[in-house]
């Protein structure tokens, strides 16, 4: 047996023999290795932090510039119309007081619904917009990091045209005078004109796109591609009712739901509005106020962990080549008849036992019931699940089908292109955005074909791999720089306003395609005015009309009409799925998106440094594997592997993760990138790659995942940086601990909940809790905070939320391996159970302002100390960096800053990093503890506007940043001395419960605790 098989063994030995015990974090920690052992001992890192400006001086310029430098001071400046000087300033503008603006961005051509802080014409904060329906105020990690995005200085910052096989500057009068000259002459009956853009719902780019066809009538097409599409859920809808439909789930009316492969909560470009439903009834008190106790229950089946699946209340791991015959299995067991030809697996114990539950749930739930298909999964089972629910009478209930405004088939129409281009019809291509020479299927060739091609355009807002292939690169103004509109899942039409003038004079999108097609005025505003005209739900007043429609960022009734469908009568044979999982050669390979989505945020610091909700990994791709799996085919946490799929191979770091289907490997797309930037890997410019490029793996037919990977250990060494060992909260005498009192995550199950509603509250004893000195009162305010374990599901938006309104540095991945990362929220991932299929939990850990801290206890300088509100503040210029507190915090919420950035501003554009920092917020320098401050700034604000207005602060009023970005509320911020808050109603709720109360700190965070509903 190889060193890594018996390394397998052991862990999977250690690994059953552990099944029973309390949560734990990691495999690790399960073991209880000797490498966790010395997280738990080590009190600090041990590298001298003199040495680390040293080490990456130029590395931490690459991070630090790439994350927050601007181009050019000058470009910081209002809209035109609205530009005065300073003297005569704008009415209503207060300099140095935010201003808030309704916008959106489009992902995967659905809108996500923003407010933009901006303070003195700098957009400086992204929250969702609370008015509208798509989001209600909560936004992802993705929309979080747009401002980072938009001060990157790699962005593409002129336009290049290449002559002689090298790109060289140009600039916007040059490329002006190539369209009128160009496209005129196609607008004059020429031919081979071609455009390739990425899927949008935009009424203004889909009303271009007609009068491109209309002007250019023998053009060579319009193709729409992205890789992580959804054409098999299109492709389904059209089976099942005969055209394409987009499916929308009432998750919260659904009292039995069946996940497959699905990450509603996560992943899904509809996951902030699904997230609040489907949290609404998993609120325990709330369902047993009305008629019977119901909450809802979720059955998942995955491959892969997910965010959806980790919420669950019944998952199974399957191969996603399986799940067709599983989801046939429960159609016939509904339907009363047997499959003709039934799989073995079908009889292992797991599987039957799950079928079992979920056919008894849904006969039993009639029309409150929804089965939802993940994107990966083939089009015939998003069909068979459509059919389940039409049986059920689920649809026009908890499964409403509208038009779909993206409904071309992106795979095959990128195929049809790439044909073209090969066949020499395509002399000119306009490519608006995306990636297609790093991202597309490997059988097609789109880099090769891209050759062929005479002329080509490429608007985007790098660089890329794409873009220094082509004739003309237009630098593309940012979403916080331009003009638009797209439309939320729901349909509502979403408006996008600049929140400032492009920083490098880009273009947008629909400005490039209006001067393409010749048209009078090509300005952004214009643009969509001129389509938003045609709207029916334009008033008579078009100007009054449109202001409204800008104030709320969207247009109120112009949300999708539900559609009447007629069940067409299909075909279904189940799959040839392999009959053993675990053989060489028929292993699954699942392709996933990450924290950087597609590639497009490879770099974006923010997103690269966050960790993988299921993993915790950063700065990485790794290939997920489960025990069972890493034991068959001798693999080990921190070697490489070999995957190999037809003629391509790919070696990528091996991850152990508790809960992978066996036989399944997941791995995410995106990285590897080599012109993404300073941090994502820029080859020309020495910066290596982060991650690992698996779309050489992905063709045509393996776009979700493919079944005939072979996999060979390299043995090779290759560091992961994984977070989820970092700041273990050390259990004094661990076992002593463990036998008195309840583990960190307490949870209960609806029905013995619904028995015993104080369980959990006092579910742990202990003796009375005395202080050694007078404990202090508190008259005023008492802020505190409630974080509800049942509501959470790991999504990590209030991670990023806090990085960007608290200025947090990236620090990289060499210093994240050393436990240096510098989130002042960190969200704890615990398994429980059998690590083949554990149970899941999340529970945010940030500082607990407690009454009676540890860490004020032990500063020998005060530089932590509390004020009369409760709150433990830090003055960061009477800390001498003993990092006492840090020891002493049995939470291990604080972070030492290791970096000068007081320094770092002194190289040259170090001044420009300045620029996207939150001036309500200390930026921080070497030698000093730092760690939550529950938003103070905000709190602050508040409180002025509340005075000036001659009134208190009202109830809720004053929104942390990671409350603001929860999409489930699951965590509250108020005032605990207020009995109309929110967060005092829930701290004397029964399952309300402190964490560690027993060492009577007294903290000011509680948790509400866990209740499942088996």
């Amino acid at each position: 047996m190889s060193p890594n098989a018996q390394e397998g063994a052991s862990l999977k030995a250690s690994a059953r023999a552990g099944a029973s015990s309390a949560e734990w974090r990691s495999l690790s920690d399960l073991e209880n290795t000797p490498e966790f052992q010395e997280l738990l001992a080590r009190e600090f890192p041990d590298q001298d932090p003199q040495s680390v400006p040293e080490v990456d001086r130029r590395r931490f310029l690459q991070l630090m510039g790439a994350s927050a430098a601007l181009a050019m001071l000058s470009s910081c400046r209002w809209e035109a119309e609205q530009i005065l000087p300073f003297n005569r300033r704008p009415e209503g503008m207060t300099p140095g007081v935010a201003k808030h603006f309704a916008t959106c961005v489009e992902f995967g051509g659905v809108a996500q619904p923003l407010l933009l802080r901006n303070y003195d014409g700098r957009p400086i904060k992204v929250e969702g917009n609370p008015e509208h329906p798509a989001s209600l105020g909560a936004s992802t990690m993705h929309a979080q990091a747009l401002t980072l995005e938009w001060a990157d200085p790699d962005r593409s910052q002129v336009i290049t045209h290449k002559k002689g096989g090298t790109q060289d500057e140009s600039n916007l009068e040059a490329f002006q005078e190539f369209v009128d000259e160009h496209f005129g002459e196609l607008r004059d009956g020429g031919a081979g004109l071609a455009v390739l853009g990425a899927p949008t719902s935009s009424p203004t780019m889909l009303d271009l796109a007609r009068r491109f066809r209309d002007v250019f009538p023998d053009n060579a097409g319009w193709f729409t591609y992205e890789p992580l599409n959804r054409d098999n859920e299109v492709e389904g809808a059209a089976i099942a009712f005969g055209k394409p439909l987009r499916a929308h789930y009432k998750l919260d009316e659904a009292d039995v739901q069946l996940w497959l492969d699905a990450d509603p909560l996560g992943s899904h470009p509809n996951s902030l509005r699904y997230s609040r439903d489907w949290a609404s009834r998993r609120v325990a008190e709330v369902a047993i106020q009305d008629g019977e106790p119901m909450m809802t229950r979720v059955y998942a089946v995955e491959s892969t962990p997910s965010v959806s699946g980790s919420v669950a209340d019944h998952r199974l791991p399957l191969r996603s080549d399986r799940i067709h015959g599983l989801l046939l299995e429960i159609e016939r067991s509904l339907d009363g008849t047997v499959l003709a030809s039934r799989p073995a697996w079908l009889d292992e114990e797991p599987t039957k036992k799950f079928i079992a539950a979920v056919v008894e749930d849904l006969q039993r739930a009639g029309p409150k019931v929804l089965v939802a298909v993940g994107p990966r999964q083939p089009a015939v089972v998003h069909a068979i699940a459509h059919r389940i629910n039409q049986k059920k009478g689920a649809i026009g209930k908890t499964v409403v089908m509208t038009e779909e405004p993206v409904a071309a088939k992106q795979t095959e129409g990128l195929a049809a292109l790439v044909r073209a281009m090969n066949a020499g019809t395509v002399k000119t291509l306009v490519m608006l955005g995306g990636n297609p020479v790093f991202d597309a299927p490997a059988d097609l060739g789109f880099e090769a074909a891209l050759a062929k091609v005479p002329v080509s355009v490429h608007v985007g807002l790098y660089r890329n791999e794409t873009a220094r292939q082509c004739t003309w690169h237009v630098n593309e103004a940012h979403p916080l720089e331009s003009w638009g509109d797209s439309r939320s899942w729901d349909g509502t039409v979403t408006l996008q306003q600049p929140q400032i003038l492009p920083l490098h004079k880009g273009l947008s999108q629909i400005e490039v395609l209006a001067k393409i097609n010749g048209d009078e005025k090509t300005a952004g505003n214009d643009l969509v005015q001129r389509t938003l005209k045609k709207l029916p739900n334009a008033g008579g007043n078009f100007d009054a009309w449109f202001a409204r429609c800008l104030h709320d960022g969207f247009v109120t009734g112009s949300a999708f009409t539900p559609a009447n469908v007629t069940l067409q009568t299909f075909d279904a044979p189940a799959p040839n799925a392999a009959a053993d999982p675990l053989a060489n050669g028929s292993i699954e390979v699942v392709f996933k998106d990450g924290t950087i989505g597609d590639g497009r945020f490879a770099n974006n610091g923010w997103l690269v440094e966050t960790p993988d909700p299921m993993s915790k990994v950063t700065w990485d791709n790794a290939a997920y594997v489960s025990v069972e799996t890493a034991e068959k085919l001798g693999l080990a946490d921190n070697t490489l592997l070999e995957l190999t799929i037809g003629s391509a191979k790919v070696e990528v770091p091996t991850f152990i993760l508790p809960g992978q289907a066996k036989g399944s490997i997941a791995i995410a797309v995106g990285w590897g990138r080599t012109c993404a930037g300073r941090i994502g890997g820029d080859v020309a410019n020495e910066v290596t790659p982060i991650g690992r490029n698996v779309y050489p793996l992905r063709t045509q037919s393996t776009m979700g995942s493919a079944s005939n990977a072979s996999v060979r250990g390299t043995g090779k060494k290759f560091e992961v940086a994984s977070t989820q060992d970092h700041f273990v909260m050390d259990r004094i005498g661990m076992e002593e601990r463990e036998a008195r009192i309840d583990v960190l995550i307490r949870k209960d199950t609806f029905d013995s909940w619904k028995d015993h509603p104080d369980h959990v509250k006092h579910a742990v004893h202990h003796p009375p809790l005395e202080s050694l000195w007078h404990e202090r009162s508190y008259d005023g305010h008492k802020w505190g905070m409630s974080i509800d374990l049942s509501r959470c599901t790991g999504c990590n938006a209030c991670v990023v939320g806090c990085t960007s309104e608290n200025n947090i540095p990236v620090v990289g991945k060499e210093q994240v391996l050393r436990g240096r990362e510098m989130h002042w929220i960190r969200v704890d991932r615990y398994f429980g159970g059998d690590p083949e299929n554990p149970e899941l939990a999340h529970q945010p850990l940030t500082c607990h302002h407690c009454e009676n801290a540890p860490c004020e206890q032990v500063c020998p300088v005060a530089a932590t100390s509390h004020n009369e509100e409760g709150l433990n503040d830090m003055v960061y210029n009477r800390c001498i960096g003993t990092r006492y507190c840090g020891n002493n915090c049995p939470y291990k919420v604080r972070r030492f800053n290791y970096f000068s950035n007081v320094e770092h501003f002194k190289e040259p554009g170090g001044d420009l990093y300045k620029l996207i920092m939150n001036p309500e917020v200390t930026v921080r320098s070497r030698g000093v503890m730092e760690k939550c401050t529950f938003c103070v700034q905000r709190i602050s604000e508040v409180r002025k506007e509340a005075k000036r207005e001659g009134r208190a602060i009202g109830a809720g009023e004053i929104k942390t940043a990671c409350q603001q970005a929860c999409p489930t509320e699951a965590i509250v911020f108020g005032d605990l001395a207020n009995g109309d808050a929110e967060v005092t109603k829930r701290e004397a709720l029964g399952r309300s419960y402190k964490v560690l109360d027993e060492l009577n700190i007294k903290p000011r965070t509680h948790y509400l605790a866990k209740i499942t509903n088996p």
